[in-house]
């Protein structure tokens, strides 16, 4: 569910169904050309797939992260923070193309990189989507209990 789908009507009834926050995270530097930048976005959107269609009901995808900063970590981790401050139980942010890991998010409940997760950096091949899929529910899943 994107967090635009959300009325402030609503959140007061669904907060307790919705209680873990997606993080899309795109790490742009702003040297991209145009068509980098929807190559990026488009991979991103891809990965997103994987926890936005089985999930829905459970987790709002909230806006991107786009830019990155010398920083990165400390900004996403600070915003996990804020995120679960104001109502989520869980963080995730997805990735797909900086190589991130869980112990460089701290406050992020699970960080799913593409860059560790497949053979070649930014694209899953056809052999390793369902194995990623798998992997990534397996990750959620274990997650709430």
């Amino acid at each position: 569910m994107k967090f635009s789908e959300i009325t402030s009507e609503d959140w007061g009834d669904l907060q307790p169904y919705l209680d873990t926050c997606l993080i899309p995270f795109t790490g742009l530097t702003g040297q991209e050309s145009p068509y980098d930048t929807v190559s990026a976005l488009e991979r991103l959107r891809d990965l997103l797939d994987y926890v936005e269609i089985p999930f829905k009901g459970r987790i709002v995808t909230y806006p991107a992260f786009h830019y990155s900063q010398s920083q990165n970590e400390n900004a996403i981790n600070d915003l996990c923070s804020r995120i679960k401050t104001g109502g989520f139980k869980y963080v995730i942010v997805m990735t797909a193309d900086e190589p991130l890991a869980n112990t460089q998010i701290p406050q992020a409940d699970l960080v799913f990189s593409l860059p560790f997760l497949s053979s070649e950096r930014g694209e899953l091949t056809r052999e390793n989507a369902s194995e990623f899929r798998e992997y990534i529910h397996s990750q959620v899943y274990q997650m709430w209990l």
